[in-house]
């Protein structure tokens, strides 16, 4: 199956390179189309994160008040769930369909023809960041390292940006595992085919110019949406209620 999927993206990938007639371009290309398919999935996710974060201080609430009884706890935290119409494997699906893709590329790269290039700016698409220091030095790799650099740069930014309807904790929080994860990436862009940092830069870029244009408006519109339904589902309170004894009847 694997192989197949190899084998069927190496064929797209060369159709594209076909009417484009660079492989670079073909790359980005390749990644605007599975972006483009990938958008209904990623503004239902958006909506439901942003409907969770409304939801958030009623689970509190919930987590507080069952916190001797957690069957209950779980039940009345999947009614909020339900309410919400909250999938937490959906909120996932975008990221599982793209890693067979990002992982593919890395054989796809290499099956490409050794001059694959990106114009004039990336003489080798197959080659690597550490491939081009040691056979070109720094000065020739610097359009790799320039990539790689943007690899880091953009996998930061989106959490920066996702982390303003966040509170300040979460924010720190965002902001912290955002730096770490970006010298995760410059570490792991060193070393794979600059094919691989193509489709994530393109990636990368499209996700920030789709939360700038679009995300927003879906997380203000998910918001308010949660908070009336919110406003509909207030969290029940148990009333225990004292057996009323039978009055004495009077004796005559």
């Amino acid at each position: 199956m694997w192989d197949w999927f190899i084998s069927f993206m190496t064929q797209v990938l060369a159709g594209i390179e076909g009417f484009c007639g660079d492989w670079g371009l073909a790359v980005i290309i390749l990644t605007i189309i599975i972006r483009v398919c990938l958008v209904p999935l990623m503004n239902k996710q958006t909506a439901s994160t942003a409907r969770m974060q409304v939801a958030q201080p009623k689970i509190q609430e919930i987590q507080a008040k069952y916190a001797d009884d957690p069957a209950r706890q779980s039940e009345e935290v999947q009614k909020v769930y339900a309410s919400l119409k909250f999938n937490p494997v959906a909120g996932c699906l975008p990221i599982f369909l793209q890693m067979p893709i990002f992982f593919a590329l890395f054989t796809v790269a290499k099956s490409v023809p050794a001059d694959a290039h990106f114009y004039s700016i990336l003489p080798s698409i197959s080659s690597s960041v550490s491939d081009m220091v040691a056979s070109a030095g720094w000065v020739g790799a610097l359009p790799y390292i320039l990539f790689d650099v943007a690899f880091g740069v953009l996998t930061f930014i989106p959490m920066m940006m996702n982390s303003v309807n966040q509170t300040s904790e979460q924010k720190s929080q965002s902001m912290m595992m955002g730096a770490v994860m970006a010298v995760m990436m410059l570490w792991f862009g060193w070393s794979v085919p600059s094919a691989v940092l193509l489709y994530y830069d393109a990636s990368a870029i499209w996700q920030v110019v789709q939360q700038k244009l679009i995300t927003q408006k879906i997380i203000d519109k998910a918001k308010a949406e949660g908070e009336l339904r919110m406003s509909d589902q207030p969290v029940e309170v148990d009333v225990i209620r004292k057996e009323k004894k039978p009055r004495p009847h009077k004796k005559g």
